[in-house]
């Protein structure tokens, strides 16, 4: 494998929206007046161009497999190294840089972007696609470009000992300031000119066809393992596509990939009798959840402490204590971020992702028709919260019962989460309810715990620690609160 950079690459990330339809054609093609589409003004061209692409991704083709481009392409008017992502909800995202004079090496800025579908495997030229294209603008009345319309005559080679080439005519309609019904409009207007819509998604994967490795492919349509197979592949990629937004510390990221790994390894445990093997897999799940959780709770503590500071009276604030509570806890979780990055770098990370892409080990039941299915598992999840709940309760000592109620909410998370699997939003919602009202007094006596801390360096430093017991006595009331509400709140919701 090659060497990972141990420090993290910072990228401003400038995205663009493509949206565009493609058509195969063929050689004779002649593309059709557009003048006459409803919508369109004017047209301007065609503008030939003369484009080289160098396409990069690992030897085993892992971007491709994702539907992922990295190019470095000259020629045009956007020459330079071109990242697009795959494409979500019919758009694609793609992030540009300026050409580096280096030809054969990824720039780390997008080698960063990509690392966790690489994850540790070198980026390697792997195609080249030369590509004639005449392009056509299509206009409004103020002569505001709409689309514009390529005809790309292609010479696709693919790289190894014996070079492979290809060659074919396609032409793409792209949205510039129109809107999606001329896209549909023009489109029309192409096909009956005698083109077919277009079988892949872009030209490289037309291009390296079958030596694109497939995902693993989901059980029969309309059994449990298909549902449960559908509920894990959608938290594979959304932590995955929380991974470069960790890594630039963004918004909520930390949360969302956080959330993600609990919602799968809920999913193994929870249909344990539908997908099976996946011990080790929890393990390493939970372990991820841990790095991310040291930077996740940092955040809520931070947002925590600072709006009851907000909300305190200025002579009830004595002392550097927005320095300690607030910069000091910042600082950590900058160094939260690092730790969290370092490990998101590793082999033990990677091995992790790898795993998640192997194909499941289903049971017979996995054959099942999924509703009644699904029912009985969580209702059986349902059952497991009312023993936690009962367990709890019948502990007479106070701080031996907070913790197994502490186990009650993760109970009800579980159940959450399987519910959502399941696709049953009302017993979600249920179980959801539960787990936030624990969790206002599990937070309650966290945010103790950590107030005990800073006070206890506040004291060493020799300041006033008289906010911090305000803050405590705020924080306690509040655990209580959320304490005294919880039986009459479990009785309504079950």
């Amino acid at each position: 494998m090659a060497a990972i950079r141990p420090y993290p690459v910072y990228l401003e990330v400038l995205v663009a929206i493509e949206i565009e339809d493609k058509f195969d054609v063929p050689d004779e093609f002649v593309v059709p007046d557009l003048l006459g589409v409803k919508g369109v003004e004017a047209v301007s061209g065609p503008k030939s161009h003369q484009l080289v692409a160098v396409y990069f991704d690992t030897p085993d083709l892992r971007l491709a497999a994702r539907g992922i481009t990295l190019r470095r392409r000259r020629g045009g008017d956007d020459p330079g190294w071109h990242l697009k992502l795959p494409k979500a909800a019919g758009v694609r995202q793609e992030i540009q840089l300026p050409l580096t004079r280096s030809a054969k090496v990824v720039p780390a800025e997008l080698a960063a972007q990509v690392l966790v579908y690489t994850r540790g495997h070198a980026l390697v030229p792997v195609a080249e696609l030369d590509t004639k294209r005449s392009v056509t603008r299509l206009l409004d009345g103020d002569e505001q470009v709409l689309a514009e319309v390529a005809d790309d005559r292609v010479k696709g080679t693919v790289y190894g000992d014996v070079p492979r080439v290809e060659r074919w005519r396609e032409v793409e309609v792209e949205l510039v300031k129109g809107d999606e019904a001329l896209l549909k409009r023009v489109g029309k207007r192409v096909i009956k000119a005698g083109a077919a819509t277009g079988g892949s998604a872009n030209k490289l994967g037309r291009l390296l066809g079958e030596a694109v490795q497939k995902l693993p492919k989901s059980p029969a349509e309309g059994t449990v393992g298909a549902a449960v197979f559908a509920y894990l592949r959608s938290q594979t990629d959304a932590l995955i596509a929380q991974d470069g937004r960790v890594r630039r510390a963004e918004e909520d990221a930390v949360h969302k990939a956080r959330v993600a790994c609990r919602r799968m390894r809920s999913a193994f445990k929870a249909f344990s009798s539908i997908v099976t093997e996946s011990d080790a897999l929890q393990e390493e799940l939970r372990w991820l959840g841990e790095v991310l959780g040291e930077v996740r709770d940092l955040e809520v503590i931070q947002a925590r402490f600072g709006k009851e500071l907000d909300g305190l009276d200025d002579h009830l604030i004595v002392g550097p204590v927005r320095t300690r509570l607030l910069d000091d806890l910042k600082l950590q979780e900058e160094e939260g971020y690092e730790r969290a990055r370092e490990a998101m770098t590793g082999e033990r990370y990677f091995a992790l992702l790898d795993a998640l892409d192997e194909p499941y080990v289903f049971t017979g039941r996995a054959t099942r028709e999924a509703g009644p299915e699904l029912a009985k598992i969580v209702a059986k999840e349902w059952k497991r919260v009312h023993r936690k709940h009962e367990t709890a309760q019948a502990i007479d000592d106070p701080h031996e019962r907070e913790i197994a109620m502490h186990d009650v909410r993760k109970a009800a998370k579980r159940a959450r989460y399987t519910a959502e699997a399941a696709g049953m939003g009302d017993e979600a919602a249920r179980a959801e309810a539960i787990q936030e009202a624990l969790g206002l007094y599990q937070d309650g006596v966290v945010a103790q715990e950590t107030l005990e801390k800073e006070a206890e360096r506040a004291r060493e430093a020799g300041e006033d620690t008289f906010t911090y017991g305000v803050l405590a006595g705020l924080e306690r009331a509040a655990a209580e609160r959320a304490r005294d509400r919880f039986p009459k709140l479990w009785k309504k919701l079950t």
